[in-house]
């Protein structure tokens, strides 16, 4: 799907040719068949395995059966990815989403069912450099930690101890570049995310991406995916500009495991 900037692409289309927004379809070519409204069935056993053997992913809730939004990627050098939202985050809500990869033969490679752990603003120039990696540090190093003090706020006594055991620690290794590499400049590209199947609303950000990798007690992957978003436009409006840092945690969903109608 070569998507352009749909919110001011479809409305001139639309004035050209005087047809009406349910005439666009702008989700046309999504993977897995996905559309804006579609109903998404996901079968629940991955999550709670990786759950027990220590995973930070939170399970869907009841609501979380429609995708919202439907987004693509595209990341230097050379990557596309396609994210189907099943919660856009709005308010204090976390957002949840469905991360998927295409090989270059245009089928799925991989799907990571992702929930957010947290959003942080930085606050300082030097804070945004490190977010951005363009200091050549920071995002992109060679590794990453969470500490457990980070995260006693947001998890009960229980969580914590399925989560770090006795350890205070959870390390990740950055999943790109030579694996003795010191630092790998992240990815940079932008999301394109459309919240209706018209084109009419959604938002445009640049981005600054980095995965990171664990292993769990079961010997399955875990990844922690950390997303520097500068906000474009939202709704074809370029005056709501923004910058956060997007903590997320991804597990690998073999496609037979989801379905989408």
């Amino acid at each position: 799907m070569a998507w352009k900037d749909v919110f001011s692409y479809v409305r001139a289309v639309a004035a050209d040719k005087g047809v009406t927004q349910d005439e666009h379809h702008a989700d046309d070519g999504v993977p897995l068949g996905a559309r804006i409204g579609s109903v998404v069935q996901l079968q629940m056993s991955p999550v709670i395995r990786a759950q027990t053997n220590g995973s930070l992913i939170a399970q869907p809730s009841a609501a979380d059966t429609r995708i919202l939004a439907v987004s693509q990627i595209r990341l230097e050098p050379d990557t596309e990815l396609y994210r189907l939202y099943l919660d856009k985050g709005e308010g204090d809500a976390k957002e949840k989403f469905l991360q998927v990869f295409c090989g270059d033969d245009g089928k799925v490679a991989e799907v990571l069912y992702c929930t957010q752990l947290a959003r942080v603003i930085p606050e300082t120039a030097d804070d945004q450099d490190a977010y951005m990696g363009t200091a050549g540090y920071g995002l992109g190093d060679a590794g990453y930690t969470l500490w457990r003090e980070q995260l006693a706020d947001m998890l009960d006594a229980a969580g914590l101890e399925t989560v770090f055991g006795t350890a205070d620690r959870l390390d990740y290794t950055c999943d790109a570049g030579a694996p003795d590499a010191q630092f790998v400049a992240p990815f940079h590209g932008r999301e394109t995310r459309i919240d209706d199947a018209g084109g009419m609303r959604g938002l445009r950000q640049e981005m600054y991406f980095m995965p990171y990798v664990r292993q769990l007690a079961d010997g399955s992957r875990e990844y922690l995916l950390i997303t520097t978003e500068i906000v474009e436009s939202v709704d074809g409006d370029a005056g709501k500009r923004g910058i956060h840092v997007d903590f997320v945690i991804g597990i690998p969903v073999e496609q037979e495991r989801i379905v989408i109608q």
